[in-house]
């Protein structure tokens, strides 16, 4: 059985390139490291559930000449794939191609921005990927966290508002426009604002998910946990002086 290929569509972190929309609250150079932190942990899920559906994760990376960064972020077995140039539809659409091309019985590309991304999503979404359509599951702020195809139909990237709340409609409509199959599987969400990253820690903190599925629990992200624990450390010791 051919693996399915699931990529991590990311950008290499730096400071000032890297979740700007988070600075304020966090500093470019912060943003940066917690980019990392999300792609650390979103590969190890990817890993995680490879191990169980046939997948072969990889980092769909730019700019091109950073692969050393991108690479340190990574498992072993983890490949890399430069974005081309261009905008957003054209890249993911050329990278689904390459994969396709590779000879995988599908390509799945999952957002940088989801750290803790249940695997059983990834598993769900490889399972119904390899059976045909277009597999999508929604993000709370109306895009997509993971599209997935085992054939390639460009006309789902044209024409849609990406960056907006109406990306995942928009698919929809083009998928029904061209009678390609819908296939939804659990939503998540992004973090990308001062919003959604307190969200997050209030996940990391143990509170439950009001958008989520019965059942369904956000992977550890042991590298987001960490990194967000001693930011937060020093502001915890001042305000105890």
């Amino acid at each position: 059985m051919q693996p399915v290929a699931i990529g991590i569509f990311c950008k290499t972190p730096a400071a000032g390139h890297s979740k700007t929309r988070l600075s304020p609250p966090l500093r470019p150079d912060e943003c940066a490291r917690l980019s990392a932190c999300f792609i650390r942990d979103l590969a190890a899920t990817i890993g995680e559930a490879a191990r169980d559906v046939s997948a072969t994760g990889y980092a769909v990376y730019t700019p091109a000449g950073s692969e050393a960064g991108v690479r340190a972020l990574l498992p072993p077995g983890f490949r890399l794939l430069p974005q081309c140039e261009g905008d957003f539809g054209t890249r993911l659409v050329t990278a689904m191609c390459e994969l396709l091309a590779a000879g995988h019985a599908g390509a799945i590309m999952v957002n940088a921005d989801s750290p803790t991304l249940p695997a059983g999503i990834l598993r769900a979404a490889a399972d119904a990927t390899r059976r045909g359509g277009v597999v999508l599951s929604p993000a709370l702020d109306g895009g997509y966290t993971l599209i997935g195809l085992s054939r390639m139909h460009a006309r789902l990237f044209e024409d849609i508002p990406w960056s907006t709340s109406a990306v995942h409609q928009a698919t929809v409509e083009r998928a029904a426009e061209i009678g390609v199959p819908v296939v939804n599987v659990p939503g998540w969400y992004d973090v990308d604002d001062a919003e959604t990253l307190a969200l997050l820690q209030s996940e990391l903190a143990g509170e439950p998910l009001p958008f989520a599925q019965a059942g369904l629990r956000g992977a550890a992200a042991p590298a987001t946990r960490a990194y967000l624990a001693a930011r937060a450390a020093p502001q915890r010791a001042r305000s105890a002086r």
